[in-house]
């Protein structure tokens, strides 16, 4: 292979990853920012499920759509993603989602009476959150969404790649977490997607910033662990109805 082609190779990735970031802040914080009041947590859920399935078959062939840091970081510790590239992905997403905020902030401004700082779609606890959560509620509840989202997508992809059903499951997921933790603190469970609204909104976002971007990746890297446990490497595929001591019952009441 050609120096350039190896060149060509290594990129399509992270211009993927910065990619994909952008366009889901953009839309899917988007559809918080611009349209919340009208579609309401249920709409802002969808908007986040459906942005992330539609990316995941765009750019998962090509760089596994994850658009997401503690997403990376559970690729990493399961081996699947060298460092380098797991930095590459890294510092993509982040560019990304700061590049996708700074478009968003733009068509908001051009919003008569939009309220954009210490707000603009960013997450937190205290007095910025539906429910009034406190700090330890917001960090355990960070952990727990960003725990389900890494150990699915692990779950649902062989290596790195996202193809097949992987992507429906992955956006079903993302579209859940966004149902439970919206009024909780907003829902991160994506410290790139948490950065870029952030540093546009000032204030009290930049403050709690630290949160959502520690408990997500706690959370994806204890995703990572377990995962190891329930779907362990070089060993075959285990089917539950195979596992049992003496098979499954075939007719009701029959024992085990």
């Amino acid at each position: 292979m050609e120096k350039t082609e190896i060149s060509t190779v290594l990129t399509r990735p992270v211009v993927s990853e910065f990619l994909g970031t952008l366009l889901l802040v953009f839309f899917a914080v988007g559809s918080a920012v611009l349209a919340g009041e009208y579609i309401g947590t249920f709409g802002i859920a969808l908007a986040f499920g459906f942005t992330m399935l539609a990316l995941a078959y765009a750019l998962g062939p090509i760089s596994g759509s994850h658009l997401n840091p503690a997403v990376t970081l559970g690729m990493l510790l399961a081996r699947r993603i060298t460092l380098r590239a797991a930095a590459e992905y890294w510092i993509a997403q982040v560019i990304g989602g700061i590049v996708g905020a700074a478009l968003l902030f733009l068509v908001a401004k051009q919003v008569p009476g939009l309220q954009t700082h210490a707000s603009f779609g960013t997450n937190g606890w205290g007095d910025r959150s539906a429910v009034h959560l406190n700090l330890g509620g917001a960090f355990v509840a960070e952990m727990v969404m960003t725990f389900l989202l890494v150990y699915v997508w692990l779950a649902v992809t062989h290596k790195v790649a996202v193809i097949g059903f992987g992507g429906l499951a992955i956006g079903l997921t993302l579209a859940t977490v966004h149902l439970i933790g919206i009024p909780l603190d907003g829902t991160s469970v994506n410290p790139a997607r948490s950065i870029g609204p952030a540093l546009f909104a000032g204030g009290a976002a930049i403050t709690q910033l630290w949160l959502f971007i520690v408990a997500p990746l706690i959370g994806g890297a204890i995703a990572a662990a377990v995962h190891q446990v329930t779907h362990p490497a070089h060993e075959p595929f285990l089917i539950a109805d195979e596992a049992m001591p003496h098979g499954a019952p075939t007719e009701p009441g029959e024992p085990v």
